[in-house]
């Protein structure tokens, strides 16, 4: 069934205003309509799958997040822009954490922390996809839960909680901002990756920006967003790093749907050109990391 959202999950308020219609291009092609809080500008999807519908919203083989065998051009691509990445996502890990317990959640194949315990952290994951649960428990020998309740036992033990990409795809947003602040150990971070909306190539694209990823993609964050949904939570940010290579990926996605093909010129100039605006501007890159930590720790 759909719900519809009646108050804003960031300030609580409930005077919305429409933003964008877009289709849902990956997969079922229906439209769906963010609407953005006139009181803080945050936008949504509404109304939305609830937590039984959005399940059937995953259902493909061509869901790379948590495909690891595919072998096409885009899946290449992708599996190669991840390891990359997790050399960088490790480095502002190692820069933040002691050594001691991370807990990924949405750990997808296991990939990063399979990365992270081979250099020496404790690795925990949280992973709801069966298939990819499995993968991460039997090629990538990750310790590996289907929900964050099953760690309630656990409280205070985590140095470091990420979530890369996994925030926009949560129901109850700030009932898990609550459940990881108890999981955190004093003193740990909490690191967080998302699409940012206001970056150049989300208003260049617009329908066609392949991170609005509706109805997987629940919220659509921006830096001002992120900041507000933090201080709610007496979460300080210490950081934010951009995720350059996003803005590639993203482009390489969002022209194929908005032509039908991947042009190659296309997707390279104007991830590139995201970025050059991220610099001079003060909107973002295509994707933005926050490092969070509780206030008074």
């Amino acid at each position: 069934m759909s719900e519809k959202i009646l108050q804003c999950p960031v300030c609580s308020k409930a005077n919305f205003s429409p933003f964008l219609d877009v289709k849902d291009f990956f997969l079922t092609q229906e439209v769906f309509s963010i609407q953005q809080c006139v009181s803080c500008g945050f936008r949504f999807v509404n109304p939305r799958p609830d937590n039984e519908e959005i399940d059937r919203y995953y259902q493909s083989t061509e869901y790379i997040s948590h495909d690891a065998e595919k072998s096409d051009l885009i899946s290449r691509i992708y599996r190669m822009a991840r390891k990359i990445s997790i050399h960088g996502k490790y480095a502002i890990v190692n820069f933040y954490c002691q050594k001691g317990q991370i807990l990924d959640i949405g750990c997808g194949t296991g990939e990063f922390l399979r990365y992270c315990h081979s250099k020496g952290f404790e690795v925990k994951g949280i992973e709801p996809n069966e298939k990819a649960r499995t993968y991460a428990r039997i090629t990538n020998a990750i310790n590996v839960s289907e929900k964050l309740v099953s760690l309630s036992a656990m409280h205070g033990s985590f140095t470091c909680i990420t979530m890369w990409h996994v925030l926009e795809h949560i129901h109850d947003l700030n009932d898990l901002i609550v459940e990881v602040k108890k999981l955190l150990s004093p003193g740990g971070v909490f690191i967080v990756a998302v699409p940012n909306s206001n970056s150049w190539d989300a208003i260049h694209y617009g329908k066609y920006w392949a991170a609005y990823d509706v109805p997987r993609h629940l919220y659509h964050f921006t830096k001002d967003t992120v900041l507000k949904l933090a201080s709610n939570h007496d979460l300080e940010v210490r950081k934010i790093h951009p995720q350059r290579l996003d803005a590639y990926y993203v482009s390489m996605l969002s022209e194929k749907y908005k032509t039908g093909k991947v042009s190659y010129i296309n997707f390279l100039m104007n991830g590139f050109w995201s970025n050059i605006q991220a610099r001079k501007h003060n909107t973002g890159h295509s994707s933005l990391i926050f490092v969070l930590s509780a206030k008074n720790t």
